[in-house]
């Protein structure tokens, strides 16, 4: 099996790079092979607009989408972009390792999905959802959060993290990914605020470790989140007789 981290922290010796440094350990000790694309230590842009397009294929209205396309077509695709989508199809198990950040994603995270999922040779109007270029592999989330698990209940100050992860679990879904239930390390101190004193805090970081630890052994067996797909819907909405339309 292959695994591949997108690393989305721009400092290697933060919680994040230790993440990923157990979950690269953890996975080879498997037997398996780990990749990294690590995306502030590697330069990567994640800017999508004109400047990206040596060869237009409308020069006088840009189209994110026409422009991805085009550049596919012409094999003339940003050395960047085809590295990553390389490394997304060599991988079995895709781990996205990044801190929480004003309620999302490090806007470089969110400019990898923008550029490297690109239309045409990665999705179409048909070939997305369960019908993804993705489908039969495996991603998962890791994700820090400053506040305490509390924060980020149903009612907590943070807002509930399942709804926050919501928008990136969707995405992975709409690329075919099987899509894990995510996993979040609360309560991340810095900056000067703090929930608890060094020792306990020392505690509680070897304790994230272990437990991703413990959940990457199951990763292959683990249930994925359940989404519906093509066969779900009337007109792009879920048919009257689904049974999820009647969870109440």
């Amino acid at each position: 099996m292959h695994a591949h981290i997108v690393f989305a922290h721009p400092e290697p010796a933060s919680f994040n790079g230790a993440l990923a440094d157990t979950a690269e350990r953890t996975l080879a000790n498997k037997g398996h092979t780990v990749t990294r694309s690590d995306l502030y230590g590697e330069g990567f842009d994640p800017v999508e607009g004109p400047a990206r397009y040596d060869t237009r294929a409308d020069t006088a209205y840009f189209s994110a989408l026409t422009e991805q396309r085009h550049a596919g077509n012409q094999q003339r695709r940003a050395a960047d972009i085809q590295r990553e989508i390389d490394r997304l199809h060599a991988a079995d198990l895709v781990i996205l390792q990044f801190p929480l950040w004003w309620h999302a994603q490090p806007a470089i995270l969110k400019g990898w999905f923008d550029r490297v999922f690109v239309y045409g040779a990665l999705y179409t109007g048909r070939m997305r959802y369960d019908e993804g270029v993705f489908r039969g592999k495996r991603a998962i989330l890791s994700v820090t959060t400053g506040g305490p698990a509390r924060t980020f209940s149903p009612y907590g100050r943070g807002g509930p993290i399942e709804r926050l992860l919501w928008p990136m679990h969707y995405s992975l879904h709409y690329m075919g990914f099987d899509v894990l239930a995510p996993f979040v390390a609360h309560g991340i101190q810095g900056g000067g605020i703090a929930y608890q004193d060094r020792d306990g805090f020392d505690a509680h970081l070897q304790d994230c470790r272990q437990r991703w630890t413990e959940r990457l052994q199951r990763f292959a067996t683990d249930r994925p989140i359940p989404f519906t797909g093509w066969a779900d819907w009337n007109d792009g909405v879920l048919a009257d007789d689904h049974p999820q339309r009647w969870l109440g």
